[in-house]
């Protein structure tokens, strides 16, 4: 199971930390994306220059709807490869944490910040 089960992770080193590119985007589009093989959100994020917009599937139904995500700044890892979800390519990994009953509750930024930026 590893660590999204609760389980600590294996320690890593700070170099090997920042490999993973982590920025901040705002949600463009978000619509429902009932071809997933779990209940889903289909998510374009702004990530500004010059990554751009790239998409993401994200398992949020529990606690957002599509219409209110537009708007609303996440937290992504940018440089996994593109992964195949259902019948599109899902290009960033949108990140959260699991509320008490394992729903996931998106990462964000607790002041708005300028797309793009490198979380450190």
């Amino acid at each position: 199971m590893g660590a999204a089960s609760g389980e600590r992770a294996a320690e890593i080193g700070f170099d090997e930390f920042m490999k993973v590119d982590i920025r901040v985007g705002t949600v463009v589009s978000a619509e429902p994306f009932p071809e997933a093989r779990k209940p889903a959100i289909r998510l374009a994020i702004d990530f500004g220059d010059p990554i751009g917009i790239r998409k993401s599937s994200a398992q949020i139904t529990v606690h957002y709807r599509p219409e209110d995500l537009v708007g609303r700044q996440v937290v992504a890892v940018v440089n996994f490869p593109p992964r195949q979800i259902g019948p599109m390519m899902s290009e960033v990994l949108t990140l959260g944490v699991p509320d008490a009953n394992g729903a996931v509750v998106l990462l964000q930024p607790s002041l708005a910040v300028p797309n793009g930026g490198r979380m450190f």
